[in-house]
């Protein structure tokens, strides 16, 4: 899994670049939007969406499986985030990437118990990277980055401060963070107070 392997910087400025001060270095950037969907459903109808979607779902806790422009993100025994990048940035293409992965998983899937939500709209994501990157997380987040206890590719559901995210280890020293946009400027708040 190479960095930030689906995620793309939006091409805002930084919203925290501690690059030039003294200390680890670390930035936090918002990513491009992403067609994202939340599925859930037994083994047998995550290998069929897997398929459809052009990248498996892992069956495994804390995983993450990225294919080219897709990712599927474990986040429980029966449920993933599955995001997919855009070509380009116009929102009529997320708009049609959103709803053509929809529609293959959901034609794939005719007849077998799942649930599939488009939440394209909901999330945001947040690109935390730098030697201190670790360390300005876990001002918020209460568990264990080390490369050791969360190695690259794992992802986790957990809790920022007060706010539900799911957070994704990239690289060595790179996070990707998802939370709902209404609690965006709450947790790149922190992330700034934090820096």
């Amino acid at each position: 899994m190479s960095d930030n392997a689906i995620h793309v910087s939006a091409g805002d400025a930084p919203l925290v670049d501690r690059s030039a001060e003294g200390g680890k270095p670390v930035t936090v950037r918002r990513g491009m939007a992403l067609a994202r969907l939340a599925f859930r459903g037994d083994a047998v109808a995550a290998g069929k969406a897997g398929a459809a979607f052009g990248a498996s779902l892992p069956l495994h806790p804390l995983a993450a499986n990225c294919v080219g422009d897709r990712a599927a993100l474990w986040l429980g025994p029966d449920e993933w985030l599955l995001l997919a990048r855009p070509e380009g940035s116009e929102p009529a293409n997320l708009d049609a990437l959103a709803r053509e992965s929809f529609a293959g998983i959901e034609a794939a899937l005719e007849g077998v118990t799942h649930s599939l939500v488009d939440v394209s709209e909901r999330n945001v994501s947040l690109m935390v990277e730098g030697a201190g990157a670790a360390d300005l997380l876990n001002a918020n987040v209460f568990l264990d980055l080390s490369l050791e206890a969360f190695p690259v590719g794992h992802v986790t559901r957990t809790l920022f401060s007060k706010a539900e995210i799911v957070l994704w280890r990239t690289g060595e020293e790179s996070f990707v963070l998802e939370c709902w946009a209404s609690f965006a400027p709450y947790v790149e708040g922190h992330l700034a107070e934090a820096a």
